[in-house]
């Protein structure tokens, strides 16, 4: 249980068998390349997301995620990620509108706490909730691009959990074709699940 609550459902393959989605825990990749840590976006007064310390491990993310399951960061949030001089202008309309489904940053690995070099930002679609889109995913000139991949799991992955039975984007990376999306209406892409 301990596992699963601290990232054995981040890490995992998806497996079918028998009908069923099997979590297969071998050679589970980590969730963040070296050097780098991904988590939400710190709620005002919160301490930011783990730093070195905490790193390679869902326990600080699943500890944060628990408390915080439902309370979003406030309008002024990601003033570290606005400092760091990435726009935070999307996900503090999403906040305001009552939208925003997950904002993820991802930040260095680093002795000052981990300073934020990309973000990631979902909104819910629809009143029910089960639609959701990716609306950002932006990574600093120089940053690898498996953070961004990280971010585009972790997103994708934090709003199927929540809920979402689909997500669309109008965000083109190739780390979203590696993840199934495909062309669908209207130009957005869309995942590859089966959609009533």
């Amino acid at each position: 249980m301990e596992e699963l609550d601290t990232g054995l459902v981040h890490r995992s393959r998806r497996v079918i068998r028998d009908g069923r989605v099997v979590l297969d825990t071998r050679d589970a990749p980590d969730v963040c390349p070296a050097g780098f840590s991904i988590g939400p976006v710190p709620s005002d007064g919160d301490p930011p997301f783990p730093g070195p310390s905490r790193r390679r491990t869902w326990r600080g993310l699943a500890a944060l995620r628990g408390r915080h399951r439902h309370r979003f960061p406030p309008a002024g949030a990601g003033h570290r990620l606005a400092e760091a001089g990435m726009d935070v202008t999307v996900p503090r309309r999403s906040i305001a509108e009552g939208r925003l489904a997950c904002w993820l940053q991802a930040c260095v690995d680093d002795d000052r706490g981990g300073h934020p070099v990309g973000h990631a930002v979902a909104s819910w679609e629809d009143e029910r909730r089960t639609t959701a889109r990716l609306d950002l995913v932006r990574i600093r000139p120089g940053v690898p691009p498996e953070v961004r991949g990280a971010l585009v799991r972790l997103a994708v992955r934090t709003v199927t959990e929540d809920g979402a039975s689909r997500t669309v984007t109008a965000i083109d990376v190739p780390e979203l074709h590696g993840l199934g999306f495909r062309p669908g209406p209207g130009g957005l892409l869309r995942d590859g699940r089966e959609h009533g």
